[in-house]
């Protein structure tokens, strides 16, 4: 482990009005074991860095996973999955180039716009930091409309890691002339197929957080399961219905 910390509070970016801080390590070389382990204790990863709420005063951010066999997609989701068939995914290790960079850029800047998001000016160095740090876990969903013409316009990215009993999905980007599509939850549905494919009971997605709009899609999953409280390494992890 390289470092360990809990910051400090900060304005909370998902509750107005809350304050918020995380419990960070930074640590290279975590096996998938070890980090399946963190997983069902409620952390993420970027990069080097997992992490997880461990604010003071509130609780609502709610680490929340979907168990594959018994997942069965609403009518929204199914059309969002068909409406996306056509396009060409190609399954990898994360990688960084002009081509996912440009799609990001895209991206962000068209969340700025609608949601009032600060920019995030993002270059090779601080892209491979956070999507495409090597890591035997990481995994890379690339979306290609071959419609577009030449070799296929990529039009997607979701970033997911991959352990030996679970399937995370990080992140996902797309080009926001295909938002109509709903190409981001096109994206779980088909990483819900290949967790089931490679017999992963669970899928994680990251923190339900209840009163934000933003993250209200998380909780459509169902049958899905909610984290109770913050775990220690030697605690149990009680997972359950909501």
């Amino acid at each position: 482990m390289l470092s360990t910390f809990v910051e400090s509070d900060r304005a909370c970016v998902y509750l107005a009005g809350e304050r918020a801080r995380q419990d960070v390590r930074v640590m290279v070389d975590v096996g998938p074991e070890e980090y399946e382990h963190l997983l069902e204790r409620g952390f993420r990863r970027f990069g080097a860095v997992y992490f997880r709420p461990a604010c003071a005063g509130c609780g609502e951010c709610r680490s929340i996973r979907v168990p594959v066999e018994t997942f069965r997609p609403n009518q929204a989701q199914r059309r969002a999955r068909r409406a996306c068939a056509d396009l060409r995914v190609e399954l990898g290790p994360p990688r960084v180039d002009d081509e996912r960079l440009a799609l990001f850029a895209r991206w962000h800047a068209a969340r700025e716009e609608a949601r009032g998001w600060d920019p995030s000016p993002t270059d090779r160095d601080s892209y491979f930091q956070c999507f495409a740090f090597p890591h035997v876990c990481a995994r890379e969903l690339a979306f290609y409309d071959d419609d577009a013409g030449g070799s296929g316009k990529l039009v997607a990215i979701a970033i997911a890691d991959e352990t030996p009993r679970a399937w995370s999905a990080v992140y996902c980007f797309y080009d926001p002339a295909y938002a109509r599509r709903s190409v981001g939850v096109a994206s779980v549905l088909l990483q819900i197929e290949l967790a089931r494919a490679r017999s992963l009971p669970y899928v994680y997605l990251g923190y339900r957080v209840a009163g934000c709009a933003s993250l209200a899609y998380k909780a459509r999953y169902v049958p899905h399961e909610l984290l109770s409280g913050r775990p220690g390494e030697d605690e149990p992890a009680v997972w359950a219905p909501p």
